[in-house]
């Protein structure tokens, strides 16, 4: 029994090293849905926050480099790290898809930006300072006096002061809400409520990402029970604080999510994913079109179709069925999606590294990190799928665009819808040209 418990007890400890990165004796603050918006986002403090996954090697590796960072930077500038495979609505917050992505929450907590330096202890201490110093210098030129985010001011109104959460009243609900073509999920508090003003911060920080993240589609508000009687009693409320959600000609929906502006906002993106149209799929003609695409967003798919002669309008079709139904599968990602004609961006695809055959090809392209990942499997939904999936746990080999930058786009016309056409053959008219025998035959003999 002694080696079978023996071999028990080090698959214990093999789980618990991989499972716990960090643990309360480090410098590195965990950070959960619960205490992201107290520790993160209510601060003036600069943050260094390290999303990972628990199984992701890159992440093991960067372990011990993120705590030595964290304690020569302690006091100086907070280092935190949050596990995004538990907490998967932070993780969905900040569109993060791969492992171990840094993130650098500076003046405006709502806008992180994404640290892009190397992964050594040394060269994480020097992103800190780089970012501290030009935080202290908008400071210093007054463009930049705090973190973005209106603390609770305590007491008051649970939806009047905050600016991204929009005051409703018996006046312009109907108006506002009811008439509205954007999703809404509303608060109906009372001033003397202890949960309503907890819920204060986390409502108003949620707002704030919400009103970013959906482009203003999925609003925010909140109404004063006590004072907007007829609306309140409308939808039965009783207690509080109760949140509703309201899309328009049907039935307002009860809220049973967390109180946590991370969960908060992870709903209002399922809310708005749900409602929203598939993205475009758009053929790339100019760079204006791959550029707006591909910056816009955090990852393009690209799919390289084979020329119009070898499959004719119909086999095109298919392809780009295909691409639709996944644009669609995956429109919670919020990706831009492309495709090209074989041939037609040859700068393209040799820096994707696709060559010239091998059609149809897909990739994938972040250009924020100017890196992308090849489709290995089949253009189908099955092969797409699984690529994408692997994609957007942080899986998958990636490698660098060549030259670190977009290739050249060249303009072209776009697809007609139509097969297409060989170029017609210059005919030559013979008839004035005077060839007797004797030289047709020498030219045979040649």
């Amino acid at each position: 029994m002694k080696p079978l418990l023996s071999g028990v007890l080090l698959c214990c400890s093999l789980f618990v090293r991989v499972q716990a990165f960090y643990s309360p004796s480090d410098d590195v603050v965990i950070l959960t849905p619960s205490n992201f918006n107290r520790e993160v986002i209510q601060s003036d403090s600069l943050w260094l926050i390290e999303f990972y996954a628990p199984w992701c090697g890159h992440c093991q590796r960067l372990t011990p480099d993120w705590k030595k960072a964290a304690t020569a930077l302690k006091g100086i500038v907070k280092v935190g790290a949050v596990d995004a495979d538990e907490h998967k609505s932070l993780g969905s917050q900040y569109g993060i898809s791969g492992f171990p992505t840094i993130k650098i929450f500076g003046a405006n907590k709502n806008k992180p930006e994404q640290y892009q330096g190397g992964r050594t202890s040394q060269a994480i201490v020097d992103g800190a300072m780089n970012a501290l110093r030009a935080l202290v210098k908008e400071r210093l030129s007054g463009s930049s006096g705090s973190s973005g985010y209106s603390k609770q001011s305590g007491g008051g109104s649970a939806g009047g002061s905050k600016k991204d959460v929009v005051e409703l009243t018996d006046d312009n609900f109907d108006k506002m809400v009811l008439d509205s073509d954007d999703v809404w999920m509303v608060e109906f508090f009372a001033p003397w409520c202890g949960h309503c003003k907890n819920l204060e911060p986390e409502w108003a920080a949620a707002a704030s990402a919400v009103k970013e993240q959906t482009k203003g589609k999925v609003r925010l508000g909140a109404v004063d029970a006590t004072v907007h009687q007829a609306v309140s009693s409308r939808y039965g409320i009783r207690g509080f604080p109760t949140i509703k959600i309201f899309r328009k000609g049907e039935e307002p929906e009860d809220y049973q999510g967390g109180r946590s502006s991370g969960e908060i906002i992870a709903r209002a993106l399922d809310l708005f994913s749900d409602n929203a149209p598939a993205p475009e799929l758009l053929e790339i003609i100019n760079e204006d079109v791959l550029k707006g695409t591909c910056e816009d967003n955090q990852l393009c798919i690209i799919g390289i179709l084979p020329h119009i002669l070898d499959t004719g309008a119909s086999g095109r079709n298919g392809y780009l069925d295909v691409m639709a139904k996944m644009a669609d599968k995956y429109k919670k990602k919020m990706w831009g999606w492309l495709w090209a004609e074989a041939g037609s961006q040859m700068e393209l695809e040799a820096s994707l590294g696709i060559g010239g055959f091998g059609y149809p090809a897909m990739a994938a392209i972040n250009t924020r990190k100017m890196k992308f990942a090849l489709l290995k499997g089949s253009f189908s939904d099955t092969g797409i799928h699984d690529f994408l999936r692997e994609l957007s746990v942080g899986r998958g080999s990636t490698a660098t665009l060549t030259g670190g930058v977009l290739p050249q786009i060249h303009s072209v016309e776009p697809w007609d819808g139509k097969d297409g056409q060989l170029p017609e053959e210059e005919e030559y008219d013979l008839s004035d040209v005077d060839l007797d025998d004797d030289d047709f035959d020498k030219k045979i003999e040649l």
